[in-house]
């Protein structure tokens, strides 16, 4: 068959199944074989890129990064809704509104807690899509909105300019999964799937929001060049037609009847993919609505019903103490059961001994409880004229509840952590965290290869990671002979790690990679620097009070000195083999922007380093040169304006002694008033 009509044919049938999997729900193939169909059009397109189009799926996997967002300025503004917060309200605003209008019939619909915002069509093609920002001008995240599955990039029977109004929101799933892999990984948590949705949209990298998982519903139309619609509901419904993913609603004329759908969302929240935060009505005729017109902030025809936090009484049966895979000790007030916002709650969050103490929670209390945000039960307050006698406040314990070992406060005194190296409780994180690429690089031990490894009893600590035998990772789901045999051979290439790597691995709190270098490069081997005392550490330049004492502390406990026997045991260097830190650059921070040919941008970074310099990834007065390379963006235009010294790539290979240029002179552009300094 013809390549142009293959590949053709390909786009039509992926993006028919993208169509039955994120908008109908109703997947007409397996994964596999969608992998498979997409893999042979990215073939195609790879041997013949004049194939490419904008629609094509391949196109939704997120491009190069951006430097920042341009602005958009709405052509129709992006308006807010007035909140009404009980019946009352909501009878005056139908009040309003009747006096008028003649025809009155409303438009119920969920009120999405997402991120609002607008796509743009030219003749059925998909060009732009922007923030609501502040409603009248927002930013353009074009390139993030194409990794939304359910949104089509082609468009059929829409001819000329057509602007839709919808939420992007994070699935309740998704969100979860998403939490989950950033615990293991001892990143900070999201605190809901709205902030998620945000943060993932504003990505500068589209490559991050194509792997989040994030869908959108359409809710209004804008604008359209085309013929007008006389209802709201028409116009949901034609959008419907175009395959756009569109908010259900309900038409109800009497306010008595709206209330019941009101009411009806708000008891079946929970069988909802995404959060709501209320239910939105809207008078259906769009001529109606213009006649009502709008006020400075919102417009007469419209109105966001906001649901009260349900709270019941409940009691404290008793509090338990959780540890997280970050080793962080969280409270849970065991509660007796009690049916909220749908579902029956057992358990809500006391986050920690702060809060315990400021609402003087004790076991035995009756207390009202209610879901934060409509998600996580929380303890509103107590009810201390039902306190039981005998009761007594609550103290967090001063060992792990899992492994026995010390517990300590963090300096910011929020949370309480066990200090364990071998805690069981953390075994999920340690271990992806010791993996990973900055500590010990091991490839193909991911997340799901380590809880594959945990869930069979195969590793307890790092150190039986180095003691696994090929026929016991064959047999794990996914894996096989050949992904045994390469990640054993990636284990025994980490054994020969630098010490600095290898330090970064153990996750002692305030011990980052570049502390870990410092050390790694101070003191030579393990046993040197875990015999340094609190004065011999604090006498090192960016090592401080608190990292010293973390050390200390660390090296002290017994589950770190039995990991350290093992990791010997098994073979792991702890030696470091890193040359001794130049000071060539001493005192000098530098920026790195655009793409460099010869290196990296982490690549280029550790030369800096290796040279005194520190690396910083933001612009300011106080940078001494940015080192630009291609398709450099707005951190070259700060420089330029802050008058900081720029080099390019020529100059920096200079700098590094491995250029034909001239050193002296790339380090006079950068210390003019020191043109002649250079060591070697």
């Amino acid at each position: 068959m013809d390549e142009k009509l293959r590949a053709e044919q390909l786009r039509q049938e992926l993006n028919e199944h993208n169509y039955n999997y994120y908008v109908l729900d109703r997947p007409t193939i397996s994964d596999f074989e969608y992998d498979r169909l997409l893999r042979e059009l990215e073939d195609l397109e790879g041997a013949h890129p004049e194939l490419i189009t904008p629609d094509s799926p391949t196109q939704r996997v997120g491009g190069q990064a951006l430097d920042a967002f341009r602005q958009v300025v709405h052509q129709v503004p992006l308006q807010s809704l007035q909140d009404v917060f009980s019946p009352e309200e909501l009878r005056d605003f139908d009040h309003r509104v009747r006096e008028h209008a003649d025809r009155v019939e409303y438009l119920v619909e969920p009120k999405v807690d997402g991120l609002s915002v607008a796509l743009e069509y030219q003749d059925g093609l998909f060009v732009r899509g922007a923030t609501r920002g502040d409603g009248a001008v927002g930013e353009d995240v074009t390139e993030n909105l194409r990794t939304i599955r359910s949104i089509p990039m082609r468009i059929e029977g829409a001819p000329g300019r057509l602007i839709v109004r919808g939420e992007v929101y994070m699935p309740k799933k998704t969100f979860e999964r998403l939490n989950e892999k950033r615990e293991l990984e001892g990143k900070p948590l999201f605190a809901n799937p709205r902030n998620a949705a945000a943060g993932s949209l504003r990505q500068l990298n589209p490559k991050i929001a194509a792997a989040r998982g994030l869908d959108i519903v359409l809710f209004n139309i804008q604008f359209w060049d085309g013929p007008a619609f006389e209802t709201d509901g028409a116009s949901l419904d034609w959008l419907k037609s175009l395959r756009f993913k569109v908010i259900d609603y309900a038409l109800e004329t009497d306010m008595a009847r709206v209330q019941e759908e009101i009411f009806r969302i708000g008891d079946g929240r929970e069988d909802y993919p995404f959060d709501i935060d209320g239910a939105v009505v809207k008078l259906n005729d769009l001529t109606e609505r213009a006649s009502l017109g709008e006020t400075a902030k919102f417009p007469r025809w419209a109105a966001a019903y906001k649901y009260p936090p349900e709270q019941k009484q409940s009691v404290v049966q008793d509090i338990v103490v959780q540890v997280g895979r970050t080793g962080v000790l969280t409270p849970k007030a065991v509660v007796a059961p009690v049916r909220l916002a749908g579902t029956t709650v057992t358990n809500a969050t006391l986050h920690n001994q702060d809060y315990i103490t400021e609402k003087d929670i004790r076991i035995g209390d009756t207390v009202i409880v209610q879901k934060a945000g409509e998600i996580i039960p929380e303890i509103v307050r107590v009810v201390t004229e039902k306190r039981p006698e005998g009761t007594v406040p609550y103290r967090m314990p001063a060992v792990c509840p899992v492994c026995g070992a010390p517990v300590v406060r963090d300096e910011d005194g929020a949370h309480i952590r066990c200090t364990g190296a071998e805690c069981p409780a953390q075994l999920l994180r340690n271990l992806t965290h010791f993996a990973s690429r900055d500590a010990m690089d091991i490839e193909g031990l991911g997340p799901a290869v380590v809880e594959s490894l945990v869930h069979a009893g195969l590793v307890k600590t790092p150190a039986d990671l180095y003691r696994l035998r090929e026929e016991q990772i064959a047999g794990l789901d996914r894996m096989g002979k050949k992904s045994a045999q390469n990640l054993l051979a990636a284990l025994e290439k980490s054994k020969r790690n630098d010490l600095s790597r290898l330090l970064f691995a153990f996750g002692i709190r305030q011990v980052g990679q570049k502390a870990a270098k410092v050390l790694s490069a101070r003191f030579g081997t393990l046993d040197k620097l875990a015999g340094a005392s609190m004065e011999e550490l604090t006498a090192i330049d960016d090592i401080g009070e608190i990292t010293a004492r973390n050390l200390v502390e660390w090296f002290a406990s017994p589950q770190s000195r039995h990991l350290i026997a093992q990791l010997k045991e098994v073979g792991v260097s702890m030696v470091s083999t890193a040359q001794p830190v130049g000071d060539l650059l001493s005192g000098l921070t530098f920026v790195l922007t655009g793409e460099l040919s010869a290196f990296s941008r982490k690549e280029a970074g550790a030369k800096l380093e290796a040279l005194g310099a520190k690396v910083s990834g933001s612009v300011s007065r106080k940078t001494s040169c940015v080192v630009a390379g291609e398709a450099a963006g707005s951190k070259l235009r700060k420089a330029q304006e802050l008058g900081v010294a720029v080099i390019d790539e020529t100059q920096f290979l200079a700098l590094l002694g491995e250029g034909d240029a001239d050193r002296a002179q790339v380090l006079a552009l950068i210390r003019p008033e020191d043109p002649d300094r250079e060591k070697a």
